[in-house]
């Protein structure tokens, strides 16, 4: 019965979200004449791709009741270092794919590290921190130029098709699988569920909450590196200050897509869906001609708008448990 309970507020969950995704893509196609089109669809396919790979890494983390602030730097410096291979005359292209992904598997690990090893209050903290040391490391190490010269191979899945379909959102459909299962079908995935809900709970039932705590911002690093070799196949660099604010994009996406700041909540289906109503508005708002302060006005106003959301949501919860307790 409680299974069957969760698998109808995971459905509700993202039902909202696909309704506001559908209404969204009405109401452009009725303003403006460019939207519907099959071009443009696969622009927006595009540019959701690089936010819906971050999106399920800081997913892992929300689930917990966690936050990783340092994912849009993890981008920058994934594409700097292979770029200074480049520099260096290395341009093989598992050597630069391998040092990207291991560039945000030890940023993943080291905020786990810091987390928790040294206890402190909230990740939020350490993320920040170390969002700005590797902000200044990328400026360091590139003196704060951009690079170009990337090699197909590691292009190919930021500006490849298929058959007129971005390979990057293939990519996205496999990693939202793949997600989707670790989390649903695996005793890991319903760990880091059990965390969110109840930390001291997880810990008392035999969980190991610290290792899979690591695992999790490990995740969103990896996901983040990947995003930010996506991102050098769609702009043909990699520069410092790439991937500046989509970590709050992540966190409004999932969020959307029904995750919650308390943790315990959250599907990868609906942080898709949170990451394409962002495209879409993105998209929108670009063909009507909106210039891009109005853009990030808008966007923090959907973000706070999530955030109520999720506060008035788990109002709603808490106080549905109440009557249930009281009932029995």
């Amino acid at each position: 019965m409680k299974n069957k309970i969760f698998k109808n507020e995971k459905f509700s969950s993202i039902l909202g979200p696909l309704i506001a995704l559908l209404v969204l893509c009405v109401l452009l196609t009725v303003v403006t004449d460019q939207f519907f089109k099959t071009s443009n669809f696969l622009n927006i396919l595009r540019q959701a791709a690089i936010n819906a790979l971050v999106s399920f890494g800081m997913l892992f983390v929300l689930l917990t009741g966690g936050i990783d602030l340092s994912v849009g730097a993890t981008i920058a410096c994934s594409g700097c270092m292979m770029g200074i291979m480049i520099k260096g005359g290395i341009t093989n292209t598992f050597l630069l794919l391998l040092v990207g992904m291991l560039c945000g598997l030890v940023i993943g690990l080291i905020n786990g590290l810091l987390f928790t090893k040294l206890d402190l209050p909230h990740p939020f903290v350490s993320t920040l921190g170390t969002q700005l040391v590797i902000r200044g490391f990328c400026l360091w190490i590139t003196g704060s130029a951009s690079m170009s010269g990337f090699p197909d191979g590691v292009m190919w899945l930021g500006y490849q098709n298929i058959a007129g379909f971005p390979i990057c959102f293939i990519l996205v459909i496999v990693v939202a699988i793949v997600a989707s299962i670790f989390l649903n079908r695996t005793a890991f995935g319903r760990y880091i569920y059990s965390i969110g809900g109840n930390r001291e709970a997880a810990r008392l039932s035999g969980i190991k909450v610290k290792p899979l705590l690591n695992l999790t911002y490990i995740l969103s690093g990896l996901l983040a590196a990947l995003a930010g070799i996506v991102m050098i196949g769609r702009v043909s660099l990699a520069y410092p200050n790439a991937g500046d604010g989509y970590e709050m994009n992540a966190i409004a996406a999932c969020v959307i897509g029904g995750a919650s700041f308390n943790g315990g909540r959250g599907s990868v289906g609906g942080t898709l869906i949170g990451a394409l109503i962002i495209a879409v508005l993105n998209n929108g708002l670009n063909l009507l001609g909106a210039q891009s302060d109005i853009q990030k006005m808008i966007l923090g106003l959907v973000v706070i708008l999530a955030v109520f959301v999720d506060v008035v949501r788990g109002k709603q919860e808490e106080k549905s448990r109440r009557l249930a307790q009281a009932r029995q």
